[in-house]
């Protein structure tokens, strides 16, 4: 009895380890960076090859509020490179900068001579010059490049290079997002940053101060992972509103299972990765922002002259006014205008701009109907408002 129980398991087991083996795996998520372009590579005598360019980029973090910066093809973070674990990979790589540089592949385990480190494994590629950099990649995991000048850091030179695992590890993720952290130190009507820094005025998302960043959308019930790259000067706790979230991973890989527990913030170091993952349970729109509360503002900088903050005065009711210390501090300043072009933003309520500032974006969880009407609008998005004359949107002001 015991033998024919055992040979009538074991059969089952066969039988369904064959069914299993016959089943499809589900491909992965897409890995989706808001607000930034994916480079596609060429495929050369089965060498995957990029073309990246650092250079000059003009463009807006807010809506009116530009940015002289330091980029990758025409991009403030650059583009998104994808690979696979066991790729051949090559990148033709060529300096439209006014100054020598480099680009250093962080995260990878390649030869010292394809690292990037300038004056140890390759000299700086000057002006105007094209170097040529390549390797296989035995490894998966969330990397990224960028310049290892560190004031070209500051100037804004980074991207995503994700290398995708040969075999997904589960639980598959319905929505895989990357966000790029970074700070600025924009002067009032003056474009280009100042890299000496050590304080920051403007915060972003992949290169977008909130309300500008684009949301992130899924349906109710789906597993969401967002990666969370900083390359900056400070650190930054990230907090997410509604749920609890694991920490599936580093800059270095995988987060083995035993280890994952339940937490709403995660400290993202200076050139840290930190995955989280979710489910995404409750409809709504729900906040993602670093936790610095002056991290959550835009264009604050400091006085000069006497400082009236604190000087400012409640109205009590018409004839009385009744000062109060330590008044202004924060201000609401609902302006949805601006944005009403993006899908992502379709059905969030009047003033929700109010609520958004500096290093913050939105996860939006909602109806499966509600998501169908944004991918329409995707397809077909409403043509974009021109901003007002010399408008910056969610400016603090002085202080």
């Amino acid at each position: 009895m015991s033998f024919h129980r055992r040979g009538f398991l074991g059969r089952m087991f066969s039988s369904g380890a064959a069914l299993q083996a016959a089943t499809p795996v589900a491909p992965p998520a897409p890995f989706v960076t808001p607000d930034l372009a994916k480079l596609a590579p060429r495929i050369v005598d089965g060498v995957k090859e990029f073309h990246l360019a650092a250079e000059v980029v003009e463009t807006e973090i807010a809506p009116g509020r530009k940015l002289t910066a330091w980029g990758y093809n025409g991009s403030v973070p650059g583009p998104t490179l994808e690979v696979t674990e066991g790729d051949r990979v090559r990148v033709v790589f060529t300096n439209k900068l006014p100054e020598p540089t480099a680009i250093h592949w962080h995260g990878f385990e390649v030869p010292h001579t394809q690292d990037g480190s300038v004056g140890l494994g390759q000299d700086p590629t000057l002006p105007g010059q094209t170097h040529v950099y390549e390797f296989t990649l035995n490894q998966t995991n969330t990397c990224f490049y960028h310049s290892h000048f560190p004031m070209q850091e500051m100037m804004g030179a980074i991207g995503f290079f994700l290398i995708h695992p040969k075999a997904p590890t589960g639980p598959r993720v319905d929505h895989d997002f990357g966000l790029i952290l970074q700070e600025w130190d924009l002067r009032p009507n003056n474009a280009i940053p100042n890299s000496l820094a050590m304080e920051f005025n403007w915060l972003t998302f992949n290169g977008r101060s909130g309300p500008d960043c684009t949301p992130m959308v899924v349906k109710q019930g789906e597993r969401v992972r967002i990666r969370l790259l900083n390359m900056g000067m400070d650190h930054h706790p990230i907090h997410l509103h509604g749920f609890q979230f694991v920490m599936t991973g580093t800059e270095g890989g995988r987060v083995p299972e035993a280890l994952w527990y339940p937490q709403n913030t995660v400290l993202v170091g200076v050139a840290q990765v930190r995955e989280i993952e979710f489910v995404a349970k409750m409809e709504g729109e729900w906040m993602l922002h670093c936790h610095l509360p002056h991290h959550m503002m835009n264009n604050m900088f400091p006085m000069v002259g006497p400082m009236s903050h604190g000087a400012g005065h409640w109205p009590k009711d018409d004839a009385e006014k009744k000062k109060v210390a330590g008044y202004p501090q924060d201000m609401w300043m609902p302006d949805d205008d601006p944005y009403g072009h993006k899908p992502e933003n379709y059905g969030l309520r009047k003033g929700w701009t109010a609520a958004m500032g500096g290093m913050m974006t939105l996860v939006r969880v909602v109806s499966p109907d509600v998501f169908g009407k944004i991918e329409a609008l995707r397809k077909n998005p409403p043509p974009r408002k021109a901003p007002a004359g010399g408008h910056q949107h969610h400016e603090r002001g002085a202080r």
